[in-house]
C-alpha cells in the first residue's frame, strides 16, 4: 500500500499530459536540459578557470593609481521627473 505500482504512474503521467499538452512539456524539458547543460559547463569552466586565475591575479595587483584613475567614469545620479 505504501509504494505505487506503474498503473499508478501511468495514469498520473497520462492526467499530466492531458493538462499541460505535450508541446509545453517537450519545451520544459529542452529548457530544463538547457539549464543543466549550462549549469556543467559553467562548472566545468569555474574549476579549470580559477587555477589559472590565481597567477595571473598577482600583476593585476600591480596596476598603478594613475592607470586606475584613467579607467574611472564618474557618473551622475539623475531622478526621473
Amino acid at each position: 500500500m505504501g509504494s505505487f505500482s506503474i498503473w499508478h504512474w501511468l495514469i498520473v503521467l497520462l492526467i499530466v499530459v492531458m493538462v499541460f499538452g505535450t508541446k509545453k512539456l517537450k519545451n520544459m524539458g529542452s529548457d530544463l536540459g538547457g539549464a543543466v547543460k549550462g549549469f556543467k559547463d559553467g562548472v566545468k569552466d569555474g574549476g579549470s578557470s580559477s587555477a589559472e586565475e590565481k597567477p595571473a591575479a598577482a600583476p593585476a595587483a600591480q596596476v598603478n593609481n594613475a592607470t586606475a584613475e584613467k579607467t574611472t567614469i564618474d557618473v551622475e545620479a539623475r531622478q526621473k521627473s
